[in-house]
């Protein structure tokens, strides 16, 4: 794995030298634009309107609109004075239950291992952790981004979870449409929840494959070889009218998968598309 970030973790007095590496890896298959005509990739151009060419790196600085069309700028110097010693370290300044801490705080997870001289250090810290049930809450600077962040166990190896700071959560307030005071039918509920209970089982993310990525990487490969695509039509879902029967076919399904499969759960992508659950996919297009 190749290290993102070198510093230390500080609680207290105590100082612990560590690397940090990525924990995850994006395989979005990535698309770029092409000139329909010819088959050429498109070009990304910096280029001034005003000056009516193109601008070299050099001449590039970054600015902040606090106006339409009027800007403060930066030069690359201004904005490292402001990076303090800090942004070397990974200062806990709380520890706290992982329970405590809403999933809409993480971000992006990383690994940190203990560098050359920090072997001890780094054991104490995992294993009072450990024994404690606690998890550090922190402030980091990674290049030029400051964030909280999360530090735990996981297995033998202490992570980082940077969090997004309270003021860019947005408030469920500006969610339209919430109800003020949910009412439901109480044998519409007692089902739901009954269906609930029937497609509950442990998290095995292994049986959570990307369908959308694996359809794309599949039509790449006939597009390789030159077979004729067809894309067969997703069938059409009609609108649910009755919740009842709705959540007592849905009921019957499940029954029916279970006894297919003898004493095993349903498999988790036919309850998922029997419930309706969105399947989250997407396509990152970019630009070079």
């Amino acid at each position: 794995m190749h290290t993102v970030w070198k510093g230390a973790i500080s609680f207290g007095l105590v100082h612990v030298p560590v690397k940090m590496f990525s924990a995850t890896q994006d395989k979005d298959i990535s698309l770029r634009y092409i000139h329909d005509k010819c088959g050429s990739p498109l070009a990304y151009v910096r280029s001034c309107p005003i000056c009516n060419r193109e601008v070299e790196w050099e001449e590039i600085a970054k600015g902040y609109e606090y106006d339409k069309g009027r800007f403060v700028t930066f030069q690359k110097d201004e904005l490292e004075q402001i990076q303090s010693a800090a942004s070397k370290e990974i200062k806990i300044l709380d520890f706290v239950d992982l329970k405590e801490i809403d999933p809409i705080y993480f971000q992006k997870t990383y690994y940190l291992s203990p560098a050359e001289t920090g072997a001890n250090a780094y054991n104490l810290l995992l294993e009072a952790m450990r024994q404690s049930g606690k998890i550090g809450i922190a402030q980091v600077s990674i290049r030029t981004k400051s964030s909280l962040a999360a530090i735990r166990v996981m297995e033998n190896c202490i992570a980082m979870e940077t969090i997004f700071y309270p003021d860019e959560i947005r408030p469920i307030n500006q969610v339209p449409n919430l109800p003020e005071k949910t009412e439901v039918n109480e044998k519409e509920l007692n089902m739901a929840v009954m269906l609930i209970e029937q497609l509950s089982t442990p998290f095995e993310p292994d049986k959570y494959p990307d369908e959308y990525r694996a359809r794309l990487l599949e039509l790449i490969g006939q597009k390789i070889s030159g077979e004729e695509i067809k894309v067969a039509p997703e069938p059409q879902r009609a609108n649910v009218i009755d919740l009842m029967a709705a959540l007592q076919a849905s009921l019957e399904a499940v029954k029916t998968d279970t006894g297919a499969a003898g004493a095993k759960k349903p498999a988790a992508k036919k309850p998922a598309a029997k419930t309706g659950a969105a399947k989250k996919s997407k396509t990152k297009e970019t630009v070079s």
